[in-house]
């Protein structure tokens, strides 16, 4: 199964990969050539530290390459599911007990980043909301007790 992931997070990542490949990749291959000049390797901490910087920027690009390939890409802006939400959603809830409100997209598990707002699709909070619509009533299990919210608008925005 194809992992599904908003236009805007697959350029985001994308733009990371292509940083990882042509700014970080040779700046650490250089910094390793510039350790190695310095003689005995054993005893060299720049060059173990820039190996293994050089080992975690090869994952990153190994690991982004791997999900950006299997990667569904959806355009949020031609979704047209009206006030229902689905993948791609931008909600506003209301908590019924506190009337604080959040503001909420529905992402890829790839793109997924609570500090930007952008929560995963397998999250519980977005299993709560899927298919529901404006103006119902969702219960969402935290770790902190049961929330109550409401859906006070879902909209669609690439």
């Amino acid at each position: 199964m194809r992992a599904p992931i908003t236009a805007k997070g697959a350029l985001r990542l994308r733009a990371e990969l292509d940083n990882l490949k042509s700014v970080q990749r040779p700046a650490v291959i250089s910094a390793i050539s510039e350790a190695r000049a310095h003689g005995d390797l054993k005893e060299n901490a720049e060059y173990h530290a820039a190996r293994e910087q050089q080992g975690f920027i090869e994952g990153r690009i190994k690991q982004l390459e791997g999900e950006l390939s299997h990667a569904e890409v959806i355009d949020v802006s031609k979704l047209n599911a009206g006030s229902r939400v689905v993948f791609g959603a931008t909600v506003e809830l209301v908590d019924v007990e506190t009337d604080e409100t959040r503001t909420y997209q529905i992402v890829g598990d790839l793109e997924a980043d609570i500090k930007q707002s952008l929560i995963a699709i397998s999250s519980p909070v977005a299993r709560a909301m899927i298919g529901r619509h404006e103006g119902d009533p969702i219960t969402i299990e935290a770790p902190g007790g049961t929330r109550e919210y409401e859906i006070v608008s879902v909209r669609y925005t690439g």
